[in-house]
């Protein structure tokens, strides 16, 4: 039985001409890093349940992604970060969302899942849950990146919230996430990231939300997504992959296609998606001009990729 692993660090406006190469070097180091962590587990006969919660805490604590370490600042200052994790095998999954402090986020998600009777939890109930759970937190210097907070500076006073490392002409959308099929043939899902730059009123996106953002099913496929949060919860976009494949027979590629680049389009969102399903196929799609990804099978070279 053969294993499969893909990982993604954000998709949206990334031109190789607004790029330095040190920049492209540093992303592709980080991405090459977190699937080599990833592939180890699977490599060793790990579940990929383990698999895709190791690849995106190596991308929680890259700050070049927003999620962990890297966290864009919200309205007031702060970093409140949103993950989650699901498994396809019992269809198990945990979230959480608007925790701040904390190291791990997806490592809280899987918490969740795994040691209470709960699916979703947020915000001071989730910290109060963490610090029973013994979760790692860090100071607030820890999440403290200047390349975010100039980000933060240049737009906190007013109505406007950005997403990730945009300028105002360009639209990037840090989440990190990951998805694996182990040698068990199980498959797995996880997704983790900061939000939007200036982002008011406790608002979530789709990262932590089950069946949008995050989505896992043996008969189908794992799926995590990147993107404008508020379009993905309205076309439901993971689950909706799962459900051309189960209920209307489309191969992986077809049914992530149709999601990405007709009903996404359809309502105005962008972003892209990784997904595997448990033939161990890849799919990749993005209708935005990049996608920080990389996939790995098992006895096959890693193939890191960043633009079109």
């Amino acid at each position: 039985m053969s294993f499969t692993l893909a990982i993604h660090g954000g998709a949206g406006t990334i031109l190789k001409s607004s790029m330095t190469a040190d920049k492209e070097k540093a992303y592709t180091q980080a991405l090459a890093e977190a699937l080599r962590i990833g592939e180890q587990i699977l490599s060793s006969n790990g579940t990929s349940l383990d698999a895709v919660e190791a690849a995106v805490i190596s991308l929680e604590n890259c700050p070049l992604f927003n999620a962990g370490k890297g966290s864009v600042f919200n309205a007031t200052g702060g970093h409140e970060m949103d993950a989650s994790i699901m498994e396809g095998q019992h269809l198990m999954a945990g979230a959480v969302s608007l925790v701040e402090g904390l190291k791990n986020p997806i490592q809280l998600a899987r918490m969740v899942m795994e040691k209470s009777e709960h699916v979703f939890l947020a915000g001071k109930g989730a910290l109060d849950f963490a610090q029973r759970m013994n979760a790692t937190f860090e100071k607030p210097e820890y999440f403290h990146d200047e390349f975010r907070y100039n980000q933060w500076q240049r737009i906190k006073d007013s109505d406007h919230f950005q997403l990730d490392h945009s300028e105002e002409k360009d639209r990037k959308f840090g989440t990190v996430g990951a998805v694996a099929l182990d040698v068990h043939g199980n498959i797995a899902a996880a997704t983790s990231t900061g939000g939007m730059t200036n982002k008011r009123f406790g608002r979530v996106g789709d990262s932590p939300m089950i069946g949008a953002g995050t989505y896992a099913n043996n008969t189908t496929c794992a799926v995590s997504c990147t993107g404008s949060g508020e379009f993905f919860i309205r076309g439901v976009v993971a689950y909706d992959v799962s459900c051309l494949m189960e209920y209307k027979g489309l191969s992986l590629q077809a049914a992530c296609d149709e999601v990405i680049h007709q009903r996404l389009l359809k309502i105005n969102g962008d972003g892209g998606l990784i997904a595997v399903d448990t033939k161990g196929n890849i799919a990749l799609p993005f209708n935005t001009e990049g996608m920080y990804r990389a996939s790995v099978r098992s006895g096959e070279k890693a193939e890191v990729l960043i633009y079109k």
